[in-house]
């Protein structure tokens, strides 16, 4: 048997190479059942799986593309030489890619926000609508849906309107107003009281207000309101501050 080696030395070179060959197939399938099983428990979207997955079949192949080439009698330092240049390269071409789904990865354990929340991204604000390894989408109230890539929302403030956690179902979604002193203070909050008041009994809680801020020309308030629908805030927040506007104007109108 051993003759036959001497004689064909290449029949070695080939044996390797179908053992490489095979390997990296049974490697890769075990690596991708593992995978799949992974995302199924942790209920990460499908492009989150396909991309580990594409991850693991690309670090596969080039493994054994290596191990071809040394059987094959590349020389070591050659092989080293190929690896950084393929892998610069490589690395070059897909910068933005890999950041994305690096940032992707990190958005989807760290969790800042879930699909369903009402938030604020780099001046962006609305419903989140999907949230993927490359972008999160968000329903503004205009009604149109703005995609933010998750490399950009890593260096971005981040707001979340759940109120007091993850746990709530509420949403406290806040604007603020401001109010020259043509009215006294006590006549202001009163009217202020009388229009948020109506929505006692509509919200889930109580809408709120605070002073903000008091100066020689003008006098500001923060809103706070609270809803179980993120969307509601769309309909909501204009409502409510149109007719505070109405009421002050109304009121000042009297007054004079």
């Amino acid at each position: 048997m051993f003759e036959i080696f001497a004689e064909y030395p290449y029949l070695i070179t080939i044996i390797w190479l179908l053992i490489i060959g095979i390997a990296a197939a049974i490697i890769e399938r075990l690596v991708t059942r593992w995978l799949k099983r992974l995302t199924e428990k942790t209920e990460w979207p499908p492009d989150v799986e396909n991309g580990l997955i594409l991850m693991a079949r690309l670090i596969i192949l080039v493994g054994a593309l290596i191990a071809i080439l040394h059987v094959g009698g590349v020389p070591t330092d050659i092989l080293v030489s190929l690896s950084a240049l393929g892998g610069a390269a490589i690395g070059f071409a897909s910068t933005r890619t890999v950041g994305n789904l690096i940032a992707g990865f990190y958005l989807l354990i760290a969790r800042p926000f879930h699909v369903g929340d009402y938030v604020k991204i780099d001046g962006t604000e609305g419903v989140v609508q999907e949230i993927t390894i490359n972008y999160a989408k968000i329903l503004t109230p205009k009604n149109t849906v703005v995609s933010i890539s998750t490399q950009r929302i890593l260096d971005k403030e981040i707001t979340n309107y759940r109120f007091k956690g993850e746990e709530s179902n509420l949403y406290c979604y806040g604007f603020e107003l401001s109010f020259d002193h043509s009215l006294p203070t006590e006549k202001l909050e009163e009217l202020l009281d009388k229009v948020i008041g109506r929505y006692a009994e509509m919200l889930p809680k109580k809408p709120e207000y605070q002073a903000t801020k008091l100066t020689r020309l003008d006098r500001s308030y923060i809103f706070y309101i609270y809803v179980e629908n993120p969307k509601d805030i769309f309909i909501l927040q204009p409502k409510i501050m149109r007719e505070i506007i109405q009421a002050w104007e109304k009121a000042k109108a009297a007054n004079q």
